[in-house]
């Protein structure tokens, strides 16, 4: 005998579907069974057996769902939580301040910050946001005379061209004053300083930098960061490893002082091996713990290539710098460039060749047009932009403009968007 299973709460609606897909000998048993149902609209049912057929309940409960996404939002309700969300963020800034404040544009402010070029156009490329941020800490590590004062000091060059103060702190007392003003840095307006321990070095980087008024800051470097503990203590006393802890301790503090201040601080670091089976890059460790990695936004490795060679003497090296990380950009970029030893980055053969690629200097007749001038050979343009610093200039604004204008535009948009 077959048997019908209703399930109570079934609607008249879904009762009438039903009635008009069943034969017609059957719709009588099915009146006198429903006459004994009582049933109001609105109420809805799961499902009931006829014949071995499943009837499910599907097409009611999407007619629901459909129902309550069709219902309007209640007016009053949403101007009750937007006032609400309102008074919390208000509450939020008189109870702490204005950092607490929580926005999208704060975010792009903070996310597209100035930069300081490193004095490389190549560098800055790889990079991609045409320099170092300021407002950040940046790692320069490598072995040693390859190259990292080197890059220090150019970063403080570009920095005083745009009318910013820069501190040196000298760890390792190796600083050159000769060297420094070859190479363009004003000595004048250079503040330098050796602190006698690491406490009063990360000290004075601290005061720095809260200072607001400097815009770069150079350690050089981490690894001749000493304790107060071991200079006091006897040379072969053993103690624990107390520069990665006070480095750990200090990084914390100096990193919220940048978060209200618009300084570069730049920690030049050295390189020691792991184990002894080899000097390469996989068997390399930094100085000072691995507080550094985490809260540097930039980490830059440097490498020394080659010597560089004119006739019989050597007249610099050929270095190649790795962005290890980078916050503010895509990092695992390489850049390879030449130093000249007591004048810095060989930059006319850089401008030269990056002029050549993006059409600014133009190569016909087998030699270079520069200003409506001819010069046959390569050196010949290197010493007339070496003479001519106006024309460098010139060529390296231009280069920027092509360089960086889709960043630019990047950066506005993103600024356009939270605004609206």
């Amino acid at each position: 005998m077959r048997v019908l299973t209703p399930l109570y709460g079934v609607s008249s609606h879904l009762l009438r579907v039903v009635f008009l897909n069943v034969p017609a000998f059957k719709r009588s048993a099915l009146a006198s069974l429903c006459s004994n149902l009582q049933h109001t609209e609105g109420e809805y049912a799961s499902s009931f057996r006829m014949n071995g057929r499943c009837l499910s309940s599907s097409l009611v409960v999407d007619s629901v769902l459909e129902y309550e996404r069709d219902q309007q939002w209640d007016v009053g309700k949403v101007e009750e939580k937007n006032a609400t969300l309102h008074l919390a963020l208000s509450q939020l800034v008189v109870d702490f301040d204005r950092d607490s404040n929580l926005s999208m544009r704060r975010f792009f402010s903070t996310r597209w910050a100035p930069v300081i070029p490193t004095g490389s156009l190549k560098l800055d490329q790889a990079l991609g946001i045409g320099g170092l941020p300021k407002g950040r800490i940046v790692e320069i590590y490598g072995r040693e005379a390859s190259g990292k004062t080197t890059l220090a000091l150019h970063i403080v060059k570009e920095a005083q061209k745009l009318g910013g103060y820069c501190a040196y702190l000298a760890v390792e007392n190796l600083i050159d004053p000769s060297l420094v003003e070859a190479m363009g840095v004003d000595t004048e307006n250079l503040l330098v300083a050796r602190p006698n321990s690491a406490e009063n070095t990360l000290s004075i980087v601290n005061t720095l930098v809260n200072s607001r008024s400097v815009d770069v800051i150079v350690v050089d470097s981490v690894a001749a960061l000493v304790p107060e503990c071991e200079l006091l203590g006897m040379i072969d006393s053993k103690s624990v490893d107390m520069q990665s802890q006070l480095m750990t301790q200090a990084l914390r503090k100096i990193q919220h002082s940048l978060c209200l201040s618009q300084a570069l601080v730049i920690f030049v670091n050295q390189v020691r091996m792991k184990s002894s089976k080899g000097f390469d890059e996989a068997n390399e460790v930094t100085c000072g713990g691995n507080a550094l990695k985490f809260y540097a936004a930039v980490r830059m490795r440097i490498t020394r290539k080659e010597l560089l060679h004119c006739q019989d003497k050597i007249t610099g090296i050929g270095i190649s710098i790795e962005i290890i990380k980078n916050k503010m950009a895509p990092a695992l970029k390489k850049v390879d460039l030449e130093i000249e030893f007591g004048r810095g980055f060989r930059s006319e053969a850089e401008i030269l060749a990056m002029a050549l690629d993006h059409g600014i200097i133009i190569r016909k007749g087998g030699g270079y047009w520069i200003k409506r001038k001819f010069f046959k050979h390569k050196q010949e343009v290197e010493c007339f932009l070496a003479e001519n610093s106006d024309v460098t200039e010139e060529l390296v604004n231009r280069l920027k403009n092509q360089l960086f204008e889709k960043e630019q535009k990047m950066a506005e948009s993103a600024e356009h968007v939270s605004c609206s």
